[in-house]
């Protein structure tokens, strides 16, 4: 695909294509920084807008879906450093303290998907090393696929699975021990 001759229809069929073959990926990905399942469902159709509009700059230089993960990840980091965002955060917050938690079935779901030890000790994580966690263990991403999305050197990337690994090991194995006394 050369930069500016894609067809509108070219653009929609390509569209389709990567929302079938990648939305989970980047559902999941965005979710994993927002912590929130509608507000990343809003951040991922911002995504696939973001990427429909930038398509006529993609060069080939990785797979389509690098380039897509790519998107995710810079839009992820671009919402959350956005004063405005930090601010609802705080008030959603302040918010759930004062009222408590509402019962709602579709909640009561919800917090029991996002209870999971294994989510909640990756979700624990700093965020650099959380994202490379992720894309490699959960996407499948080799380490130099993901250095390209972050735009790292894959020794940082080997570097930060490696700590991010072994912070997970002691995050469970404290819980574990929490847990069982």
């Amino acid at each position: 695909m050369k930069p500016g001759t894609v067809s509108k229809a070219e653009k929609d069929r390509l569209l389709e294509k990567a929302m079938t073959e990648y939305g989970n990926d980047v559902y999941y990905i965005v979710y994993s920084y927002v912590k929130e399942h509608s507000l990343a469902e809003d951040l991922t159709q911002e995504i696939f807008i973001k990427f429909y509009q930038k398509m006529d700059t993609f060069r080939e230089d990785s797979t389509l879906k690098t380039w897509i993960i790519s998107v995710a990840v810079n839009h992820c980091k671009d919402y959350l450093r956005r004063w405005d965002t930090r601010m609802v955060s705080i008030s959603n917050k302040i918010n759930d303290m004062v009222k408590g938690k509402m019962g709602a079935p579709e909640q009561t779901v919800i917090e029991k998907e996002e209870n999971s030890e294994l989510i909640q000790s990756v979700l624990s994580l700093p965020i650099k090393y959380r994202e490379v966690i992720f894309l490699y263990y959960f996407e499948e991403m080799k380490l130099s696929e993901i250095g390209a999305c972050m735009d790292l050197n894959t020794n940082t990337v080997k570097t930060r699975l490696t700590r991010g690994k072994a912070l997970l090991g002691s995050t469970i194995k404290r819980n574990e021990v929490y847990n069982n006394g």
